[in-house]
């Protein structure tokens, strides 16, 4: 029962916590420079996580902590802090749906590199309405909203850098504990963005005086609501649940960043968006449920070899 509420409670978070942070990151931007921005949530809401496993830190192996490093970069230097340089110039409905592509990224990774059994070829055929979605989200605001190509080619490259450290984390869970892995992540993460904002002069430019309430309070959420209960919350279900249907909560986040942003930030989601959106999500339904075929016909195969060997030994 303790278990259930738990994949449940961890489900609701990264579905409907994260969704909600692309607001959050819209907010926080108007008065925070984004690294500056992004490198305050890693950090505050890795060294929560990291006091939180008491004296297990103390016993953390260099392996373990080198893992935890590169991950960290990949999850919020390569994804985070690009995710909110890009959401400058890019509604966070756009870059919500940009940013759904992991699943097909991980898929592709898993295919290219397989480590066990590598997924069927049908999966692929499935990603391919999904690209077309992304292609179409991205033609309608390059042409249409006078977005340029360059933020939308950013956060692809951010969706495929959180995607190759999904892969590494789910490959290295077991080492440490699912809090203290995301600490680590978020720490190493946080303090490597604070690093580059102050190579990029951010800091120089920044007055803690001109930051707005609503920037405050954005913070605040993304530190709270998006890394130390959504980011604990996700690395405890890749050590839990199969990563397709973790990979899930991309159905949901599109969906509430689009309506939160169109009615707190008035953004435009015009008719071809929403096409866009719905074959970015059905795509993702699609390539979910030929894995969860596959797995099954993969399990029937092994349960009837099983009974084959089961009849020989008893003849």
């Amino acid at each position: 029962m303790a278990r259930r509420f738990l994949i449940i409670g961890s489900f609701a978070a990264i579905y409907l916590l994260w969704g909600s942070t692309y607001l959050a990151i819209a907010l926080g931007l108007k008065s925070i420079p984004p690294l500056l921005l992004m490198g305050s949530r890693s950090l505050c809401g890795g060294l929560i996580l990291v006091a939180l496993t008491g004296r297990e830190v103390t016993s953390v192996s260099w392996h373990a902590l080198r893992n935890a490093a590169l991950c960290g970069l990949l999850f919020f230097v390569g994804c985070h802090g690009i995710l909110a340089f890009a959401q400058q110039t890019v509604p966070s409905g756009v870059a919500a749906i940009v940013l759904a592509t992991i699943p097909f990224w991980i898929l592709l990774i898993d295919f290219l590199f397989p480590r066990g059994k590598r997924p069927a070829p049908g999966t692929l055929i499935a990603v391919v309405p999904g690209f077309a979605g992304v292609a179409l989200v991205a033609w309608q605001n390059v042409g249409q909203n006078g977005v340029s190509i360059i933020p939308i080619v950013w956060l692809l490259i951010s969706a495929i850098s959180w995607s190759i450290a999904t892969v590494l984390s789910r490959q290295m869970s077991g080492e440490t504990s699912s809090t203290l892995t995301s600490g680590m992540q978020l720490t190493i993460g946080g303090i490597a963005l604070f690093a580059i904002s102050y190579l990029a002069d951010e800091m120089q430019h920044f007055s803690p005086g001109a930051v707005s309430a609503i920037s405050i309070e954005a913070a605040v959420y993304l530190i709270i609501a998006g890394s130390v209960i959504g980011f604990a919350a996700y690395q405890w279900l890749l050590d839990n649940v199969a990563t397709s249907l973790v990979s899930t909560y991309t159905f949901v986040n599109p969906v509430v960043a689009v309506l939160l942003g169109t009615v707190f930030l008035d953004e435009n989601f015009s008719p071809a968006m929403v096409f866009g959106t719905g074959l970015v999500v059905a795509s993702i339904i699609a390539m979910w449920r030929t894995e969860r075929v596959g797995a099954f016909s993969s399990k029937q195969k092994q349960g009837h070899g099983r009974l084959g060997k089961l009849r020989c030994t008893r003849a």
